[in-house]
């Protein structure tokens, strides 16, 4: 299973929505977002996309009341978790949470496969050896908003454990009107 994985997306609709629109076109089944997503209506566009989004909110985390509502919304197929999340996806254990010491804290505890963060805006992908004697991939995707650095999300294969920074490319479509 494909996931796209993003971070930071501090508001930037555009940007957002150009790596689920080219994640979803290289296979990916799902989108994990691991917070700043600030204003909820950030998501709006997303379930266009028919892909499940699991969020959690970070340290710019905006309207939390309408971003629960918009996760409980009947036809919604976005998982809103909080400050954490924990659950299973395409047979691997997940944790998601929007800072590194967190994130590497629960890496090494062995209870999951893949921990996700970001916060810091700057791409990673380690592997940590944990104390149960295996090994927990450790990666955050940079800054899908482009806040800082350049835009960019991974691409993540679960099946082989491997990951894929891609670069964000927005195109912005300008319709000129007749008299305007």
């Amino acid at each position: 299973m494909k996931i796209c994985i993003v971070s930071d997306s501090h508001d930037n609709i555009p940007s957002l929505g150009a790596a689920v629109t080219d994640a979803k076109q290289r296979g990916a089944q799902a989108v994990l977002h691991c917070g700043d997503i600030v204003a909820p209506s950030t998501l709006h566009p997303l379930p266009f996309y028919g892909l499940p989004m699991h969020v959690i909110h970070g340290n710019n985390s905006g309207d939390l009341d309408m971003l629960f509502k918009l996760s409980r919304a009947p036809t919604s197929i976005i998982h809103y978790y909080g400050q954490d999340a924990a659950f299973t996806l395409g047979g691997r254990r997940i944790f998601l949470v929007h800072y590194p010491h967190y994130a590497k804290a629960m890496a090494v505890t062995g209870d999951y496969d893949l921990v996700c963060y970001g916060h810091t805006h700057c791409i990673s992908i380690e592997t940590l050896e944990n104390i149960k004697g295996t090994q927990t991939v450790v990666c955050n995707p940079g800054t899908v908003g482009g806040i800082g650095a350049p835009a960019t999300y991974l691409l993540g294969d679960l099946e082989t454990m491997t990951f894929e920074i891609l670069p964000v490319t927005v195109i912005h479509q300008f319709i000129m009107m007749k008299g305007e």
